[in-house]
């Protein structure tokens, strides 16, 4: 099976912002600080000369230049007129208030459900954007000719990776997670030639779940990656990358949206692998569910 390539810089299937987003960690604190002012408001950005943008960056226009450089841009000019194009496309919030999604000091709770909603939203619609269908497709491809798959997630991320774990098992697909890493390890020593370890880290710096991705690497296993930076160290022990498109804000750090993020490309890859296998799904489908249907209120009462 052919592996692809992974995401390059220049690669922006969702959009400059959310390209930008991805590199942000990447960049030198000086270029984050022009990042941010970019995100935040693209619209305003453009606007700006390389003076201007620097000035409020509290950088130089040297700086400015590097970062263009950094996010595929030749220069600023066309900074800017990627901003201008992304601006002009982006669909803003209903409620005025949220624009920027955080949340401020003093917020009443209409606030706070507006807020949140349109950021989970977006990152989920972002998330879709941006996928890669080819990879996607090579990745579902792998898991559906693996013999076994194990999946691995720290935190969070380890919710994301039990609940794929459940959805591969129950259409009849031998699949493991183990939220201990001295497990995890063991396991991936085991794996071989023709099974598949997929690691989900949000930050793509989760030490643990690096680790064991490398160790079912040099077993001969093929390895995919899930994370939401490109170019985080995560990347460089995986075959595949997949990447998501989620923002955090206030009291929104690494558990919220980014899982929301994480379940949609993890629903996207169980749904491929089931359309493969579709007869064989659907039994497995339902003969799961009878096997809990005892175990609802009323199900007897139905039955009856």
């Amino acid at each position: 099976m052919a592996k692809s390539p992974k995401i390059s810089a220049s690669h922006e299937p969702g959009g400059l912002i959310v390209h930008i987003s991805g590199l942000l960690p990447s960049l030198s604190p000086a270029e984050q600080r022009v990042a941010r002012l970019v995100v935040s408001d693209p619209a305003a950005a453009a606007r700006r000369t390389i003076t201007d943008l620097a000035t409020a960056a509290e950088t130089s226009e040297a700086t400015v230049i590097r970062f263009c450089r950094s996010v595929g841009m030749d220069g600023y000019p066309q900074l800017r007129i990627r901003l201008a194009a992304e601006a002009a496309r982006r669909i803003e919030p209903p409620d005025a208030r949220v624009v920027g999604g955080d949340i401020p000091p003093g917020a009443d709770l209409a606030q706070i459900i507006a807020t949140i909603a349109f950021n989970d939203a977006r990152a989920v619609e972002e998330t879709a954007e941006q996928l890669d269908p080819a990879v996607c497709e090579q990745v579902v491809e792998a898991i559906n000719g693996a013999g076994r798959i194990d999946i691995y997630g720290a935190g969070a991320s380890g919710f994301v990776a039990s609940d794929f774990q459940q959805k591969l098992h129950r259409i009849g697909r031998i699949a493991f997670y183990f939220p201990d890493v001295h497990t995890a390890l063991t396991s991936a020593a085991l794996l071989g030639r023709g099974d598949v370890a997929i690691g989900i880290s949000h930050t793509g710096t989760t030490s643990d779940v690096i680790e064991v991705l490398e160790q079912a690497r040099t077993r001969g296993a093929v390895t995919v990656a899930l994370t939401n930076f490109p170019r985080s160290p995560i990347t460089e022990v995986a075959d595949f990358v997949l990447t998501t498109a989620a923002r955090e804000t206030t009291y929104r750090s690494g558990a919220t949206a980014s899982r929301l993020a994480q379940l949609t490309v993890v629903d996207c890859l169980f749904v491929g692998v089931a359309a493969r296998n579709r007869s064989k799904a659907r039994k497995a489908l339902e003969a799961t569910a009878e096997a809990v249907q005892s175990h609802r209120v009323g199900a007897n009462r139905r039955r009856a």
